[in-house]
């Protein structure tokens, strides 16, 4: 399989992975301000920092679908630093 076809295949999993993860918070006392999280999430981008992150663990040995979590979790420290990032100047 190709880089490029794995590309795809990882993005298609990091993106499943995050919108079910936030699908847990549909029902939450704060599910405005999980909205506005999920909003930001999933908002599109290049998925990077997963994709690498899923692809070095596959060329180590490892299998990709297990790192899903923390290749995810790399994506949302990302995505907060962004807005993090421009709370300031709002």
């Amino acid at each position: 399989m190709s880089l490029d076809s794995r590309s795809r295949e990882y993005r298609e999993y990091v993106e499943a992975y995050l919108k079910d993860f936030y699908a847990q918070f549909h029902d939450a006392p704060q599910k405005d301000l999980y909205k506005a999280m999920e909003y930001s999430l999933l908002g599109g981008g290049k998925r990077l920092r997963p994709l690498l992150t899923l692809e070095f663990c596959r060329l180590v040995g490892g299998n990709p679908k297990k790192a899903l979590p923390f290749a995810c979790s790399i994506e949302m420290i990302h995505t907060y630093s962004l807005i993090h990032d421009d709370l300031p100047c709002m």
